[in-house]
């Protein structure tokens, strides 16, 4: 028999030494979930005994279909797979081993550091539906908002945060790489990931530690998985602990660099000393993630079921340092540059109110006296904002199906609550000026889902070669984004946001008018919370109903078709449909090929998230607000109602099998997605626009306005190349796998009014066009090796490196020369000996030659310090990290025990 497999079933083989057995619970289908597979050498199969195919239920509601005789193409990641990186989460480690799977480090990037969006083909996180058991995985609670390369792929999705779903608790995940709107719904556009749980018994517990070779960002993690079974049904249980500490790769600023050499005295009192100022590295964070899955068998041919999911997590974030004086430093090019200090330190706050009843100093006038307060006596050394988020995931289950004769059934209801909760230290509000905090809530941001499902099957005997699969079924979603109120600093206006008019006593009794000092911005410095004139519930239901006829015409050819209606209460209706067919030419020879239109609708969030943050430009600070398409500055600068994304996908590949052993797939694709949604170019507000909208003051005079909108068009066109191959020599197992991704987007037409080129280039070419996987693996007895390589070809991150934009008539036409970041090599590493039967201990190094991205290089808008051997604010490597980060070689042991 043939070994079949896909993308990464390869890893099976080469990181654990098992073949890839699997099977997991689908949509509307009564499968099983594999057992996790068992990660000893022993547990290697012989090449006489390897199975007919993995059993697919993602892409088909057939019970028949294998990877080898599948119209789509399927990869079945195992257990192995995913418990074997030395990831701590779930992101981390697909980005490991699917070449197609993209996420940048995300450094510094707001809240998006703490719930990081994935791209699959290059395309949004909301534009991949996730699921567990076969149900719809709910969306985080944030709204990716950031504006710089880190969110390039991901700026304006709102998908859901598979970090929080424990790596030890999966069966497999398989991966259908196509689009599958019509079987499953929206976002179900470049894909869907689908995670089936453990239903095994036994004990199973895992410890890894391991940290950089730089010496820092120490990681424990610990896991535990119990689960009993028997004829009445079975209950699986996961639990893990992760703690990861701070990495740091940056250099200080120049600033922090002169502060140093002229106050000595209080170069201690830097924030984040010895350290840089502000930290370019992983942000310190620790959580516990968990996984309950169970059933009980009602009758011998139906069954309850639940499972659920529950994750904490909590990180701490370095923000932007704000320098107390103003310095100058030289740069790479000898040319001379200013340091400047936040504005807030150079202003004096004067203290003594004008005396009541006097008319030469009116009242809200002040005394320019020396009862005076500067922000240098409260961080006389500056300080750096640190920015903490916690998130809490709520995922819960229920179902009873069944089989009855040739007929199944599902139905299940789904409750779902994902909360970030933001807060903020060592930070002021400028605006209220002595009297102002240094701690911040900015409030919540919920996401609460409730599910219905309803899934059924037939299998009709009409004459043909196999039955007539007949599937139908219906849904009820219902989608609330809540944003609440933070502390009342967090985000309103203190006395000083207007410029205090001063008097000077010139005679007894007498003052004389002297002049204003500066108005100051309002809400924390660095991110602002949710004011409740902001906050509020918004609410999105959804009705939706399918059908799908699946069947072999003859026993070469396989066709299926599926249609689907959905009602969304916000927006109308959407009709979408699919078509596949495999054919089989020969044994070992069959081509197929799929057509389909997909959609994905607009979320409560994207069209009612309001938050105002603080950044940068040339170390000067602004306050920018992503405003609700419907809020007064959104609608002063032309918002409308957003409008979903639609799609049409193509796919055509070939399934080769030409010797014992030996599995090759060829699939190419492409996908055109039009009205895409996204984030406008920010509008710089003017004293003009203040005076005529006045709720621009939360971002003020030189802020920026920026909104949700449709504005573009893509088409996305790719190659996946996957081929394994397993052996023996003399009496050891050897596995060879080669998973090639080629994926190139292009921007076909967009709004250059509201789509800045930045972003433009940021969709076609942050992620490498070119991804290699490849792997190998060696077993004999109790010793096993595993090697991998991974090649990512040169990409480009547009934004915050180096494009300024080219402005004509009000139309961002260009943008100068942006750095391209050339291809790597990696090499991943690890060696395992099994002893006393049930204990693996694995010792590894992943990136073990110690690989980074290209450095930074100067050019017009990117200046180089020899002062500090960084950028003004410390960048030595491109921000997001590029595809495999930049905190370079990773060492880690791990030990394993089963019963």
């Amino acid at each position: 028999m043939k070994y079949t497999t896909s993308t990464v079933a390869m890893a099976v083989a080469l990181l654990s030494g098992s073949p890839a057995y699997a099977a997991v619970a689908g949509a509307g289908q009564d499968a099983v979930p594999a057992p996790a597979q068992d990660t000893t050498p022993q547990a290697v199969a012989p090449v006489e005994d390897e199975p007919a195919g993995d059993i697919l239920v993602l892409g088909t509601r057939r019970t028949d279909r294998t990877l080898a005789n599948s119209p789509s193409p399927v990869d079945i990641i195992s257990s192995a797979d995913l418990t074997t990186q030395p990831a701590a989460n779930m992101i981390d480690a697909l980005k490991n081993i699917v070449p197609s799977f993209y996420a940048g480090q995300n450094s510094i990037s707001d809240a998006s550091t703490f719930v990081r969006s994935p791209s699959l083909r290059g395309l949004s996180g909301d534009q991949v539906l996730v699921m567990l058991n076969g149900k719809r995985y709910n969306r985080s609670a944030l709204v990716q908002v950031y504006g710089g390369s880190d969110t390039g792929l991901g700026r304006g999705a709102q998908g859901p945060d598979i970090s929080a779903i424990p790596s030890l608790a999966i069966g497999n995940l398989q991966v259908l790489r196509e689009g599958a709107t019509a079987q499953y719904g929206s976002d179900a556009i470049a894909g869907v990931l689908n995670y089936g749980l453990r239903e095994d018994q036994g004990i199973e517990l895992v410890g890894r530690l391991g940290q950089y070779y730089a010496g820092d960002g120490e990681s424990y993690q610990i896991a535990g998985n119990a689960g009993i079974k028997g004829d009445w049904g079975f209950i699986n249980a996961t639990g893990e602990y992760v703690d990861e500490g701070q990495t740091s790769r940056g250099r200080t600023r120049p600033s922090a660099a002169n502060f140093a050499q002229n106050f000595p005295a209080l170069a201690s009192q830097l924030p984040n000393y010895p350290l840089p100022v502000q930290i370019w590295g992983n942000s310190p964070s620790h959580g516990f993630k968990s996984v309950l899955n169970a059933a009980i068998n009602v009758t011998p041919d139906s069954k309850l079921y639940f499972f659920g999911n529950f994750a904490e997590s909590k990180g701490n974030q370095s923000f932007n340092y704000r320098a107390p004086v103003s310095s100058t430093a030289v740069d790479t090019n000898g040319v001379v540059r200013n340091q400047n200090a936040n504005g807030a330190f150079n202003n004096t706050f004067f203290l003594t109110p004008c005396p009541a009843g006097n008319a030469t100093c009116p009242s809200g006038g002040f005394v320019r006296d020396g009862n005076t307060f500067k922000f240098g006596q409260l961080y006389p050394a500056g300080f750096t904002p640190r920015f903490v988020g916690k998130t809490q995931q709520l995922y819960g289950v229920l179902g009873y199906k069944g089989t009855s004769g040739d007929f199944t059934y599902d139905l299940s209801g789904t409750l779902a609550r994902n909360k970030l909760s933001l807060s903020m230290y060592n930070s002021a509000n400028f605006s209220y000026g002595p009297a102002t905090q240094t701690s911040f809530d900015f409030g919540d941001l919920i996401q609460k889902e409730v599910n219905f499902n309803a899934d059924f099957t037939y299998a009709a005997e009409v004459g043909l070669a196999a039955p007539l699969t007949i599937s139908a079924g219906g849904e009820f979603r219902k989608e609330t984004y809540e944003q609440t109120a933070g502390d009342l600093q967090s985000y309103s206006a203190g006395p000083y946001a207007v410029a205090q008019q001063l008097y000077t006593l010139t005679a007894p009794g007498v003052y004389t008018f002297s002049g204003t000092t500066a108005a100051q911005g309002v809400g924390a410095s660095g991110y602002a919370g949710t004011s409740p004139a902001t906050a509020g519930s918004f609410d999105q239901k959804a009705y939706a109903a399918y059908v799908g006829l699946e069947t072999d015409i003859t026993d070469a050819l396989t066709v299926g078709a599926a249609g689907r209606y959905e009602h969304y209460n916000t927006f109308g209706s959407a009709w979408v449909g699919k078509v596949n067919a495999l054919y089989k030419f020969v044994e070992g020879f069959s081509v197929r090929g799929s057509v389909g239109t997909g959609f994905h609708a607009p979320s409560p969030g994207q069209s009612n998230v309001s938050i105002v943050t603080t950044s940068f430009n040339g170390g000067n600070a602004f306050q920018a607000g992503t405003y609700p398409v419907g809020s007064a500055p959104a609608q002063y600068y032309g918002a409308e109602p957003l409008t979903p994304e639609k799609s049409t996908n193509y796919g055509l590949g070939v399934i080769l099998e030409p010797v014992r052993g030996l599995t090759v797939t060829v699939d190419g694709y492409q996908i055109d997605l039009r009205n895409r949604i996204g984030l406008t170019s920010p509008f710089i507000v003017t004293a003009a626009d203040l005076a005529a909208q006045p709720s621009l003051q939360a971002v003020g005079i030189d802020g920026q306005v920026q909104y949700f909108t449709n504005g573009f068009k893509t088409r996305t066109r790719g190659v996946d190349v996957v081929g394994t191959y397993r052996t023996k020599l003399s009496e050891a197992q050897l596995n060879f796998t080669l998973a090639y991704n080629y994926n190139k987007t292009k921007v076909t037409d967009y709004d250059a009014r509201v789509i800045n080129f930045p972003i433009l280039i940021d969709a076609e070419n942050l992620a490498p066009k070119h991804r290699i996987v490849f792997n190998a693996n060696w077993a004999l007895g109790n010793f096993s090796f595993n090697v991998r390589e991974n090649y990512y070809s040169s990409f480009t991150a547009a934004q915050d490196y180096g494009v300024t934009n080219i402005v004509t008539n009000g139309v961002v036409t260009g943008a100068t020369p942006n750095q391209v970041f050339g291809g790597k090599f990696v090499t991943d590493l690890e060696m395992s000996y099994t002893f006393a039967e049930h204990f693996t201990l694995s010792i590894g190094a992943q990136n073990f030659t110690d690989e980074h991205p290209d450095r930074l290089a100067a050019n017009s808008t990117v200046q180089l310090y020899p002062l500090t051997g960084g950028t003004s604010d410390g960048q030595v490597y491109p921000r997001g990290g590029g595809p495999f980060g930049f905190n370079g070689g990773f060492y880690y042991t791990r030990l394993r025990v089963k019963y």
